[in-house]
């Protein structure tokens, strides 16, 4: 299929500056399918790519990457999809061969490309994506919905390397968007209980609504807070979702002999924390690094959403035209209650 005609691009030029370009239609190659998109969220990534923290060799980009589209056109290997179908995307991109796609491990593959990170993405009005990437989505779900798969598929792999079960307790450090989701995925895979550290009440209140046993929002008090709910022990696992290589040094301090740190939050460039390595050693803890939902996640997310698994309504209050990208990026410190923005096409 050859595309005809003119698109609207959101294009982030430099650091804090969007441009909206008149773009040709991507043409899809044989094995892609070209998708009208519908919606697409601002992730916690766009931001520190808007403000030139993350990603800022890569610049100009169409940033975008939580997306919802119809299927607009099949190359000639992609016939199993057809135009008008709803469909979710796999947004990172390896070879699909090496031994690090092999084992779904994709952000480790040599050629790994991430749609609206390190190439063009979905804050257009058309994006061309290898087939092998696309998910259909049942026909009853709605858009706004929909498009919360790439987020909700990230706490999905987060659980997975932590292996949390029934019973264990987490403390989830920051309740923004993504910890929102950490905090209602634990409570859906039994952990229990659930202690949330958030500085803001309004973040500390959607905390509670979302499953939090115990919400801290004075520093202070957090250690021994999860002291006294862990019979002295500490927390089976500590997810940082902030990005603070501060918030990362205590969860060390909040873990239990033999506990887990996940590390989630994306810092700035060269951060590090200090580890008592002796420690580590005799206590036999643990970390992991975890980012990005791909493969059997994206599915899993969009079925635990598509069963209603997830409450989505504080993410789908807020949106914003194309049009008005850069208002609804520079509004965002703004606007707390909203845990999600979506662009709306």
């Amino acid at each position: 299929m050859t595309a005809m005609g003119q698109m609207r691009a959101a294009v982030l030029v430099e650091p804090g500056k969007f441009v909206i370009e008149q773009r040709a239609i991507p043409p899809p190659k044989p094995d892609e399918v070209l998708i009208k998109v519908e919606r697409a969220g601002i992730c916690g990534t766009d931001l520190h790519i808007f403000h030139g923290h993350y990603a800022a060799d890569k610049l100009p980009l169409v940033p975008g990457h939580e997306f919802v589209g119809v299927v607009a056109g099949t190359g000639a290997e992609a016939s199993r999809f057809t135009e008008g179908q709803r469909v979710v995307v796999d947004i990172n991109v390896g070879c699909g061969s090496c031994f690090w796609c092999r084992r779904n491990e994709i952000l480790s593959c040599p050629e790994m490309q991430q749609l609206g990170i390190t190439m063009d993405g979905a804050f257009a009005e058309y994006i061309a994506v290898p087939s092998r990437l696309v998910i259909p989505v049942p026909e009853d779900m709605p858009a706004d919905v929909a498009a919360l798969t790439e987020p909700v598929a990230c706490v999905v792999r987060a659980a997975r390397k932590s292996k949390v079960g029934l019973g264990q307790s987490v403390v989830v450090l920051g309740a923004g968007p993504i910890g929102n989701l950490h905090i209602q995925l634990m409570r859906l895979v039994g952990a229990a209980p659930i202690i949330v550290m958030e500085l803001s009440e309004l973040r500390a209140e959607m905390a509670r609504a979302a499953g939090a046993d115990a919400v801290v929002t004075d520093p202070a008090k957090l250690h021994e807070t999860v002291l006294a709910m862990t019979a002295g022990r500490g927390a089976d696992v500590v997810i940082e979702s902030v990005g603070a290589p501060a918030l990362y040094a205590e969860a060390f301090k909040l873990i239990r002999r033999g506990g887990h740190v996940a590390f989630f939050g994306i810092t700035g460039p060269g951060a590090s924390v200090p580890v008592d390595i002796v420690q580590t050693i005799l206590r036999e803890d643990s970390l992991k690094g975890s980012v990005a939902g791909m493969g059997e996640d994206m599915h899993d997310a969009l079925t635990l959403l598509a069963h209603g698994r997830f409450a989505t309504e504080r993410f789908t209050e807020a949106s914003f035209a194309l049009s008005d990208i850069q208002q609804a990026f520079d509004s965002v410190p703004q606007r707390p209650q909203h845990l999600k923005t979506q662009i709306v096409f």
